[in-house]
């Protein structure tokens, strides 16, 4: 049972998403900085317990990273609602998800097995579009950011946004062409 620990804090996560959005949309910044600080250090927190004493499990493998990706999309979309990141960005990386969603499941479906090894691309993607959000609530709470810096960290964004869909199209190409070809050998 201790070796759930981690799958607990990552529903906590999960559970601290709606809160976290609720605040935002109320302009309630210091108190969603406070718990978007405290889902942080869970999601540290977490990791290091799984990888410390060997505390992997298969649920643990699928909550986090779709604790990651409902955080981002729901914080995306309150900031877009509200103005404070453009619609063609939020389309994108709500798209991207979608995308790689269907595409799992689609693999799944075809071969009958599925195993997400995030790629090197995906996780800068991730920390990219972490940072936006970062950047774009210190903007709105506290801090004017450069209206450059804030444009350029939005490209960044949408290039790795866009490189790591495509990446993941071309390596699940590539295994279900592998798989479909392993089928048909005698």
């Amino acid at each position: 049972m201790i070796e759930q620990i981690p799958n607990l804090i990552t529903i906590v996560r999960i559970l601290a998403i709606a809160p976290i959005c609720w605040l935002l949309w109320q302009h309630d910044y210091q108190n969603a900085f406070v718990l978007l600080l405290i889902a942080g250090l869970s999601d540290a927190l977490d990791g290091y317990l799984a990888r410390r004493y060997g505390w992997f499990t298969r649920l643990g493998a699928f909550l986090d990273p779709i604790a990651d990706k409902l955080f981002v999309a729901c914080v995306y979309i309150v900031f877009g609602l509200q103005g404070y990141l453009p619609w063609w960005l939020v389309s994108l990386v709500l798209g991207r998800d979608v995308i790689i969603s269907g595409g799992a499941l689609a693999f799944r479906w075809a071969t009958g097995h599925l195993e997400m090894q995030p790629l090197r691309i995906s996780k800068l993607n991730t920390a990219l579009q972490i940072t936006l959000l970062a950047l774009t609530l210190v903007n709105i709470a506290l801090y004017s950011i450069p209206t450059w810096l804030q444009v350029s960290v939005q490209g960044a964004v949408a290039i790795s946004t866009l490189s790591s869909g495509l990446a993941y199209m071309v390596l699940w190409t590539r295994n279900a062409m592998k798989e479909s070809h392993a089928l048909k050998q005698p």
